[in-house]
């Protein structure tokens, strides 16, 4: 199954948002307020979303200005890739976009796809705030 997020416009340059997003203590600033329990370092967080699972990610790969790689560690209840696609688009500005990999069965990727797609959706508006 692959989710991707809505491009999001960001009025800052690549450098400025992958700085800011390549350390998950700066991710607790753009998480929805569904979002409990956050812990975090530079490389992985732990979080839960209310009413659903815990999960945990971790950074495995970071190409500076315009690529970072994320996958579910821990207890997470599915396993999946996170890729956080920057591009630069103007002087100052650049776009972001969130996409998801996960091997699922039909019956889990039904239950889980739209509520993935609206926290990705709802990643991607907030990093239009950064």
């Amino acid at each position: 199954m692959r989710i991707e997020s809505e491009k999001a416009e960001i009025n800052k340059s690549s450098a400025e948002v992958f700085a800011f997003l390549s350390n998950f203590n700066n991710f607790q600033k753009i998480m929805p307020p569904q979002v409990v329990d956050w812990t975090s370092t530079e490389d992985d967080c732990h979080f839960k979303i209310s009413g659903m699972a815990s999960i945990g990610l971790k950074i495995v790969e970071r190409t500076p200005n315009t690529l970072l790689k994320i996958i579910s560690y821990g207890k997470s209840p599915i396993a999946f890739n996170l890729d956080i696609h920057i591009t630069e688009t103007a002087h100052g500005k650049c776009t972001g976009q969130l996409i998801c990999e996960a091997d699922l069965n039909p019956m889990m990727a039904m239950m889980v796809e739209k509520p993935l797609k609206n926290f990705f959706n709802l990643l991607a508006g907030k990093m239009k705030e950064l």
